[in-house]
């Protein structure tokens, strides 16, 4: 499965690079957030945001806060 969108244009290997979903963000992701909302997903979907070390608490604190968030867990290290 591929997550999060590509820096560059997406080669036969996926994306290129994987940033973080904070709004104006460029770093390199490092975290993916798992989430669903319960209201319009079934319990065994998930939705990704992907996190670098300094959004990874507010954007689980923000889908926390809303009961969409689900688990977070550590992204492999990313082939430079």
């Amino acid at each position: 499965m591929v997550i999060g969108f590509p820096r560059r244009p997406n080669g036969p290997e996926g994306p290129a690079e994987l940033v973080c979903s904070a709004r104006g963000c460029q770093a390199p992701a490092a975290y993916d957030v798992l989430w669903n909302n319960p209201k319009i997903h079934t319990p065994d979907r998930r939705k990704h945001w992907l996190a670098c070390p300094d959004h990874r608490d507010s954007l689980s604190a923000f889908l926390s806060a809303r009961g969409f968030l689900r688990e977070v867990e550590e992204l492999p290290a990313q082939a430079d």
